[in-house]
């Protein structure tokens, strides 16, 4: 008897749609591995840990003579069991405290970029020091000198001479960060030298109201006081932030950090080392927040760009055509998500450089061309943000333009700026001022728009109190705000 077995055909299409799978897990596997962070930093680390330094500071400071001067400066003030249990001699005249002259420390971190010694770090790190030391990863120390500071980007250079080369950063580009992407921070929070973090981007452009021109980068990074002027670095080990700030209601960590990127950055540091100097793009315009009501208005789908509230006369602004009114979408092929983009691009951009601007206008989409000037110290930014001078009182104004004016029936030819927000249990909410006020002067100085406000605010704040004149429901009223 013969038996017969029945030879089929393999059934190939369950092995290929395995493979497929495998391929996709594998692949999978690998993108994970090339976005996310490694099994271990420790390479990283040993690779970048050398050009991390620790920067500390001496500044001479005058402070009181006696423990009991630093609760009374005034001799006057000094209770009389305080005086017999510290032995105060009775006051005379009330003057102020006798003063001596101590030493004080402070400590941040810092990153060595050439190898012939140029380290950059934060402006407030150095700012007003005396001496300036410098710790290497091998604890050799070295005195350093300031090649140039930059308060309103909070960037410094710094220089030591080791007589060797020194280990330095490559560098990023921070452009190319994306919400998301792991980083690592290495520096010296709390004096704890060598200290390594590791978080992702939470959010980019950001701006905290301390610097003329934010865009900072917020991190879940562990930042801490002694962080200032450290690396913010990605996982392929190049450079794309310098720490800077933290947001924290205790003076420690809580996941919100704010380095500055490192293209802003590099653009500092070059002009510092070549000139000792920075200079800024200036496109001579006062520009405000897009919010949802003024996007409606302005016949934009969503609140993005920055709204321009005022033009500086003469400026590469008004020679290209541009007005008041006009929302500014993208610069040079960048979208405007937020008002505060458009200082820093700006500022960033060669002077004599024509800037291609894409703004809207009645609804409509134009692109202008313009040639950007060069910032002098007397003008406004390039694209003020809008209230800055006026946080420390409690209120911000904005510009006054002929939709703000129609809003509040006002005249035509009204001058002056609007308050937009009162900050709640300020001394602006205490002496009565509100939103929508209008001011029209400032200690008897007429307000004809944010340059007058900007320039007499300044000088009004030396005195003890600034007389506002405000124009609220077609009638006048003065309010006297305390600045002290």
């Amino acid at each position: 008897m013969v038996c017969a077995t029945r030879i089929t055909k393999p059934n190939i299409i369950p092995s290929v749609f395995g493979l497929v799978i495998s391929l996709f897990l594998v692949l999978s596997s690998r993108a994970a591995a090339a976005y996310g962070p490694p099994d271990s930093l420790a390479d990283l680390v040993d690779k970048l840990g050398p050009a991390v330094v620790n920067v500390y500071t001496t500044e001479t400071v005058k402070a009181p003579t006696t423990p009991y001067h630093y609760f009374f400066q005034d001799q006057q003030e000094i209770p009389e069991f305080f005086r017999r249990f510290f032995d105060v001699p009775p006051p005379r005249g009330g003057k102020q405290a006798p003063e001596r002259e101590m030493k004080r420390t402070s400590l941040g971190s810092g990153i060595i970029t050439s190898s012939d010694g140029y380290i950059l770090t934060n402006n407030h790190v150095v700012e007003n020091a005396d001496k300036i030391n410098v710790r290497l990863s091998t604890f050799e120390e070295h005195e350093a000198k300031v090649i140039g500071r930059d308060p309103k980007t909070d960037v410094a250079l710094i220089k030591i001479d080791s007589g060797k080369a020194l280990p330095a950063v490559a560098f990023g580009d921070s452009e190319q960060l994306r919400v998301g992407d792991w980083v690592m921070a290495i520096g010296n929070p709390f004096g704890f030298e060598q200290t390594v973090t590791v978080g992702i981007v939470s959010a980019k452009g950001r701006s905290i109201g301390s610097e003329t021109y934010e865009d900072f980068i917020q991190t879940d990074a562990s930042i801490n006081p002694g962080n200032s002027g450290g690396p913010l670095f990605d996982m392929n080990g190049r450079m794309v932030g310098i720490n800077t700030a933290i947001f924290s209601r205790g003076g420690g960590n809580i996941g919100i950090g704010f380095a500055i990127p490192v293209n802003m950055a590099v653009n500092v540091m070059n002009q510092l080392k070549t000139k000792g100097k920075v200079t800024r793009g200036w496109l001579g315009v006062m520009i405000q927040q897009v919010t949802s009501d003024l996007a409606h208005s302005f016949g934009l789908e969503r609140p993005i760009g920055a709204l321009i509230g005022e033009i500086t006369p003469g400026s590469p602004a008004q020679e290209a055509g541009i007005k008041p009114g006009d929302v500014i979408i993208e610069y040079n092929g960048k979208t405007i998500e937020q008002m505060n983009m458009l200082p820093a691009m700006v500022a960033q951009t060669p002077i004599g450089t024509k800037a291609s601007l894409v703004i809207v206008r009645d609804g409509k989409q134009k692109t202008v061309t313009v040639t950007i000037g060069e910032l002098k110290e007397e003008q406004q930014a390039a694209g003020t943000k809008e209230g800055e001078s006026g946080h420390a009182l409690g209120i911000t104004v904005q510009a006054l333009t002929p939709e703000l004016a129609d809003t509040l029936s006002l005249k035509k030819d009204q001058k002056g700026v609007v308050v937009v927000d009162v900050e709640q249990g300020s001394r602006a909410e205490e002496v009565g001022i509100r939103r929508g006020d209008l001011i029209i002067e400032l200690n008897r100085q007429p307000i004809a728009n944010m340059n007058d406000y900007y320039r007499i605010l300044e000088k009004a704040k030396e005195g003890k109190n600034i007389l506002f004149l405000l124009l609220r429901e077609s009638h006048t009223r003065f309010v006297v705000l305390p600045t002290k």
